[in-house]
């Protein structure tokens, strides 16, 4: 038997073993330009871009996954969030004093002190700080006992609105160094991929700070956000876009599921053993899942299998998903993870550039 040409290869790593690859057909180009989809059967059609009332966003096409006659040998998965801006010092806690005010809540008026130790303590669940909080200084008066779920979704509701009118102000700054980053990235020919598809604070907003890098820079990067990986050749495939997901995956999603609720039962029983608080990450299996497709959808997007390709990351769920599928993984500090531990990412830097992360370091892996 013949053996597979490297493009067919490089997919497979991206695919469950029992599906088979075929190719898809050329792309066929628009008067504009731009590469449009090539026609699948049925109802499911590739969504390839999303149009924006300012600056339109490069998407990740059938055609970017076309092998080259250069083939890069790395490939950069950017997270927007503590990666690209540190919106967690800069956005969230304004925004929740903005929710505050427009809410009436006078007496509420988050500091930095306060927003870290909340943050902490919540490990960054805003619903949870938001009670850890009315819990210590008082709930309103005349909100009902069973009201306080409602309260406080009403409260993170005006937080995110306020926050998407920050980002895309001209009050939240990029992180210093960034810019010279991608630059340098795409200078030696590296695909650069920002994920937005499973950003905490939503889609949008992580496109608002997108569009702070600048016209001519976000025209030769790539987007990765919901629409990019329901379209994504494997996204199309777990997510039931046109073929349904195989066994293998259900069962690993079912076993997730399982493991997850055993571990947080586990540590309950433990910490009421032991009058103890214990905090572990559990994050709902179906939000995992999201991130793993949209790494996968991020490095087929960059034409790489996920072992060839980098996550820049600022989530501890991020890295626990490239960790999940063998990505190598740097993460980047912010605000919100200072003193986070990430077992297993390959570095942890405080920013970019001089002694911490540039291209020339991931290029020869001197983390």
């Amino acid at each position: 038997m013949e053996s597979a040409t490297p493009f067919m290869a490089s997919r497979s790593l991206l695919l469950p073993r029992s599906v088979p690859i075929s190719r898809s057909p050329a792309p066929e180009i628009a008067r504009n330009g731009v590469h449009s989809c090539p026609s699948t059967s049925s109802s499911a059609s590739l969504k390839c871009h999303r149009k924006s009332s300012r600056i339109l966003l490069p998407y990740c096409a059938v055609s970017d996954l076309q092998p080259s006659k250069t083939s890069p040998e790395l490939g950069l998965l950017l997270e927007v969030e503590g990666v690209i801006a540190d919106i967690y010092r800069l956005g969230n806690r304004q925004a929740f004093n903005v929710a505050f005010q427009k809410l009436g809540l006078d007496c509420a008026n988050w500091t930095e002190p306060v927003y870290a130790d909340l943050t902490r303590k919540a490990s960054g669940d805003e619903e949870r700080m938001l009670v850890l909080f009315f819990n210590r200084i008082g709930w309103p008066t005349a909100l009902p006992t069973n009201e306080k779920g409602t309260f406080t979704k009403s409260v993170l509701r005006e937080k995110w609105k306020a926050l998407g009118e920050f980002a895309a102000s001209a009050n939240l700054l990029l992180r210093p160094g960034v810019e010279i980053f991608i630059d340098d990235a795409l200078k030696e020919g590296i695909p650069v991929v920002v994920l937005t598809a499973y950003s905490k604070n939503g889609d949008k907003i992580s496109r608002s700070i997108i569009e702070k890098l600048g016209h001519d820079r976000i025209s030769k990067i790539k987007i990765v956000g919901k629409e990019e990986v329901e379209g994504s050749f494997y996204g199309q495939l777990v997510l039931g876009k046109g073929v349904s997901s195989s066994l293998e995956e259900q069962l690993a999603k079912e076993a997730r599921k399982a493991v997850s609720m055993e571990k947080q039962k586990v540590a309950e029983e433990v910490a009421s053993t032991l009058k103890l608080s214990v905090n572990l990450d559990t994050t709902a299996p179906e939000s995992f899942d999201n991130i793993v497709i949209t790494l996968r959808a991020g490095a087929e997007c960059a034409g790489l299998p996920v072992d060839k390709c980098i996550l820049i990351a600022g989530s501890q769920s991020g890295v626990l998903g490239a960790d999940h599928i063998s990505m190598p993984c740097v993460v980047l500090r912010s605000s919100l993870t200072a003193r986070a531990e990430f077992r297993t990412a390959k570095a942890v830097m405080d920013g970019f550039g001089g002694a911490d992360l540039t291209i020339s370091k991931l290029q020869s892996k001197r983390w």
